[in-house]
């Protein structure tokens, strides 16, 4: 128990400040309502009504929040690997290289195929 001690009071700062400053906002912060104040902030435009269902999104978009997933994994693959990279020998850097061209592949499909083209 006593090695999570640590980790607990780490939490108890963590929360202690996050609750502190959000009472302290409230307490020093202005308390001058108005409609503008309530409206919904947009860099200054107006918001433009949306459609009963929502607005819809361009394929694009998910295309390419699914291409930042993929490559995102891949660097959290890559951390561990570099941690533990001489304790695994040849067998970790042929998985490793294995593995990065295997995503090296999907970039170059997506590359040509115009997945990271934004029109």
């Amino acid at each position: 128990m006593d090695l999570y001690i640590p980790i607990i009071v780490l939490g108890v700062l963590a929360f202690a400040f996050a609750a502190g400053s959000v009472l302290m906002a409230s307490l020093t912060g202005p308390k001058r309502w108005n409609r503008a104040r309530l409206d919904a902030y947009e860099c200054g435009i107006e918001p433009t009504p949306q459609p009963v269902g929502g607005g819809r999104f361009p394929v694009k978009y998910y295309l390419t929040a699914m291409l930042f997933i993929v490559f995102d994994i891949e660097i959290i693959f890559l951390y561990p690997w570099a941690v533990t990279f001489d304790s695994l020998g040849l067998f970790g850097l042929v998985e490793m290289v294995l593995f990065i061209l295997t995503v090296l592949v999907a970039y170059a499909y997506i590359w040509r195929r115009g997945g990271l083209e934004w029109d």
